[in-house]
């Protein structure tokens, strides 16, 4: 990070500590739940830095662009940032029973997650894109119907997998529970592609220079709403978090947002 960046980031945390504190908690922490594995969202690392905070329990630390929304997020509050490693089928039901008071994990509120969860406003606005190998079939690609005939993968339980199947003659492959596990599938030629938010697949292929991904042309690719392409911040319903996180976000600015998640592509570790 250059020192131009770092003397912006530290303004903006100064801007932010001198906002009101309202946080209610009963020990002053923040314990926000994320898988760790989704780069350049979350990542696990086997070694601290000046950008990483420990993961609860042990098992290394955890950075990425969620992890630096988390840190500026209790730096306003006055809390201590506790960042839980919870799986992606797990983190509804931890922030409900109140094991983590927040989900900063890439999510999207999608209209099925708002029945049993309250969102922030958005903290990311992003476009799902196909991830493919490099030297396949659908390398070339630039509308959704040149991958007809392709096997493609999403997420499991995620709004990725419902729009699979816009793809004109799709092979639907089972959904799977990590993307690490997508990338596996797809480097072994068990499936031709897998959708992802954009800045994730920037962080796949960069990670492994054997992989592309494919950004349709305009009015070409999935039709989604923006909900389904925000990424927003999930509390348990009634939680007093909401709108003291929201001013948080406020003061955020949309290249503030940009710079952070370039940042945190750049940094991943090139084993996630």
């Amino acid at each position: 990070m250059t020192r131009r960046i770092i003397s912006a980031l530290f303004a903006l945390m100064m801007m932010i500590s001198c906002m009101p504190v309202h946080a209610e908690t009963t020990n002053g922490t923040l314990k926000i739940g994320m898988e760790c594995g989704y780069a350049a969202f979350n990542w696990t690392q086997a070694e601290p830095n000046e950008y990483t905070v420990a993961i609860q329990g042990g098992g290394g630390y955890a950075d990425g662009y969620d992890v630096q929304i988390a840190r500026i997020i209790a730096d306003a509050l006055n809390m201590e940032l506790v960042i839980v490693k919870t799986e992606w089928d797990g983190l509804a039901m931890a922030v409900q029973s109140g094991a983590i008071d927040a989900i900063i994990a890439g999510m999207s509120p999608t209209a099925q997650r708002r029945m049993t969860l309250d969102f922030t406003d958005h903290y990311y606005q992003s476009e799902l894109v196909v991830v493919v190998r490099k030297d396949g079939a659908y390398a070339n690609a630039t509308k959704l119907s040149d991958l007809s005939g392709a096997n493609i993968v999403a997420q499991l339980n995620t709004f990725h997998d419902t729009v699979v199947d816009q793809i004109p003659g799709v092979k639907h492959a089972m959904p799977m529970e990590s993307f690490p596990a997508m990338v596996v599938a797809l480097q072994s030629g068990a499936v031709d592609g897998y959708v992802a938010e954009r800045p994730g697949a920037v962080a796949d292929v960069t990670a492994n220079p054997d992989l592309t991904f494919i950004e349709f042309e305009e009015g070409q690719g999935f039709v989604a709403s923006e909900d389904d392409t925000a990424i927003a911040i999930g509390l348990k319903i009634g939680s007093p978090l909401l709108s003291q996180i929201n001013d948080v976000l406020a003061t955020l600015d949309q290249a503030a947002r940009e710079q952070l998640m370039l940042d945190a592509t750049a940094r991943q570790p090139l084993n996630n």
